[in-house]
Order: structure tokens, then sequence, then C-alpha cells
């Protein structure tokens, strides 16, 4: 029974993963990396800000510490924070999509791997700060996606904050890359694919349905993704 929808953020919610990239690209062009938007995209997306850049020291030698490492996820972050403040990220469609699921009751939470600072930065911009229960961020796992840590914990915490208990097969995941897909698959969650990030064929084995906007979506589409 459909009791609880988890958003992925960055390319679900938010139109940033682009925003990312150029934040990554510019923070790491110092060691004479040039990172492409084609390799981030096929290598990179789905990791928390730290594992990308421990990803890009090995993959590029660049042999940073965890100091160094540490200082470079501090300067993205900031970078981040500026392009973000210039320009509005929510998705078309979002507000109005989150709205109909609170009116019918659902709750409502993130997963994602980006930071929880970043996270509120854009959700407070679109005053949509109190729309979701609960947020889990990559400053609250271990592991990355695909690992399923971060929809482990969802579901724990929104078990903790409500009376009624929600199993994984309650939940419906919205995600928008391969990585998030395998991670709610693993957590034993259903999945709906937005094509926000990555094309159809790279999705549609991996998630029960595939869509182009979140505001194609019905209750009733939900409702049968959980069912199925």
């Amino acid at each position: 029974m459909l009791k609880a929808v988890i958003f992925d953020f960055d390319g679900v919610i938010a139109d940033s993963e682009l925003l990312h990239y150029r934040a990554f690209k510019e923070t790491v062009s110092r060691y004479s990396v040039d990172l492409t938007k084609e390799r981030y995209y096929d290598e990179y997306l789905g990791y928390t800000d730290i594992e990308c850049i421990r990803a890009i020291s090995a993959d590029f030698d660049l042999g940073l510490d965890e100091a160094q490492i540490d200082q470079l996820m501090q300067e993205k972050t900031k970078l981040f924070a500026r392009m973000v403040q210039a320009k509005s990220t929510i998705i078309d469609g979002v507000c109005e999509f989150v709205g109909m699921l609170r009116q019918n009751g659902l709750r409502l939470a993130v997963c994602s791997g980006a930071l929880l600072g970043d996270i509120e930065l854009m959700l407070d911009g679109a005053d949509l700060a109190d729309s979701f229960e609960i947020i889990v961020a990559a400053d609250h796992v271990h592991k990355g996606k695909p690992d399923p840590e971060g929809f482990l914990l969802t579901l724990q915490r929104l078990n903790e904050a409500g009376a009624e208990q929600i199993g994984p097969g309650d939940c419906v995941v919205i995600e928008d890359s391969p990585w998030g897909l395998k991670a709610a698959s693993a957590a034993r969650m259903h999945t709906i694919a937005v094509t926000n990030s990555y094309p159809t064929e790279q999705l549609a084995g991996l998630a029960q349905k595939v869509v182009n906007r979140l505001n194609e979506l019905t209750i009733s589409d939900l409702q049968s993704v959980c069912t199925a």
C-alpha cells in the first residue's frame, strides 16, 4: 500500500546536476584536470561530494591526502552555493506535484547524495523546506548510492517520526540516475525514473516506470507502481 514517496534531490527536485558538474570542474582545474561533462555523468554523478573528489584524485593520479580532499570539498561547496544563489533551480512542476502528494496524505522524504546544506539552500529558496518530513543527505551516511544505506535510513527515520509503520514495499522512490535506482531496488522499494539526467534507455531496465516530467504522474500511477 502506498504510504510514502522518497525523492532523490539533484535531477529530480532541482535542476542542479549541471551546477554540481561545473563546480567540480572549476574546483579540480587547479590540478590541470580537464573533467568533461560526459565523464562526470558516466562515472561520478552518483557519488557524494567527498567520494567524487576521492575518485577524481585516484583516476587522475593526483595523490591528494584527506586534508586536501576535505579542502577541495569545502571549496566546491562554496562555489556551488554561489551558483545556486544566482539561478532558480527547482524544476518546473515539482511544487505542484509535491502539493498534490501532500493533499493525498502521503508522507514525503528526500534521500540524496548531496550535502544537507546544499539541499536546504535550494529548498528554502523555493519555499519547499516544510514539504519534506525527513531529509537524508550525504552527511548522514557512510556509503553513497548504489548502496541502499541512505534509503534504509530514510525509512527508519520516517518510522521513528510517525505512528503508522511503513515497510519498504509501501514506498515509491523517484530517481534520475542508475545508481539511485539500484540503491532503491536494493532497499526493496518501488521505483520511478525521470529522464532529467539520463535517457529512457539507460533507466528503463532499472525502474518500474519511466517519465519525462513529474507532472506526468498521478496518484493512480504511484499506487499502481506500489502494487506491482
